[in-house]
């Protein structure tokens, strides 16, 4: 079936993209106002885009109404965020933290979790997330009225001791930290119950699975 992206009314777009674009990692943000409050959202529009520097991207989009969210308004403050990872026995308090609360409200507190002290940025991460990446804006990108890019230096990484394989040579044990990616519809995610292995290939590899022409 044949989609002309121009001609979709409303979200249609939105929704193909969201059906199809699967899955996608969770953004687990938690940020401060001006005031020094916490805010804690979820954002699934969220990738890594480069490794030589750390950078990662965050889409956030407006309210129904058409206002910025907390966390948009809270990372132009210059204080940094903390994005925390989403492990499967997290995933009932994430739920709870992408309630549209009234701005002031603490999410963290709503959803009854810990936080600890982050080393290089003043808002704290999320005590039982398995990976904390401390970040710093470097970019907002308006894209539209109802969308905002945010381009962002990982500063520094938390990740459970158990996790970790090899800190010298920066090796995770990626299974283990149970991480749940986004899905289609209004509530869907994925679970890491079933990984393939498929390993990378040469072009002498490839040449020795093909069969010849000759």
């Amino acid at each position: 079936m044949y989609f002309d992206i121009s001609a979709l009314k409303g979200n249609n777009a939105y929704k193909l993209m969201t059906a199809t674009i699967v899955p996608r990692p969770i953004a687990w943000i938690v940020s401060q106002d001006e005031q020094g409050r916490n805010n804690a959202a979820p954002f699934s529009f969220f990738g890594a885009m480069s490794g030589e520097p750390p950078v990662v991207c965050i889409g956030i989009g407006t309210r129904p109404e058409g206002t910025h969210k907390d966390t948009v308004a809270n990372l132009h403050i210059g204080a940094g965020f903390v994005i925390n990872m989403v492990s499967s026995e997290l995933m009932a308090q994430m739920n709870v933290t992408a309630i549209d609360f009234a701005p002031g409200v603490d999410e963290l507190q709503a959803a009854g979790l810990e936080i600890a002290a982050s080393n290089k940025v003043a808002p704290p991460r999320i005590a039982a997330s398995p990976v904390a990446m401390e970040c710093r804006v470097q970019q907002h990108l308006d894209v539209s009225a109802h969308r905002r890019i945010i381009v962002a230096d990982i500063l520094a990484m938390h990740i459970r001791d158990d996790a970790v394989l090899d800190a010298e040579r920066c090796h995770i044990d990626t299974p283990s930290l149970d991480l749940v990616g986004r899905m289609h519809g209004g509530g869907w995610y994925s679970i890491q119950n079933k990984l393939v292995e498929l390993p990378r290939m040469t072009e002498t590899q490839w040449r020795d699975l093909t069969p010849s022409e000759e």
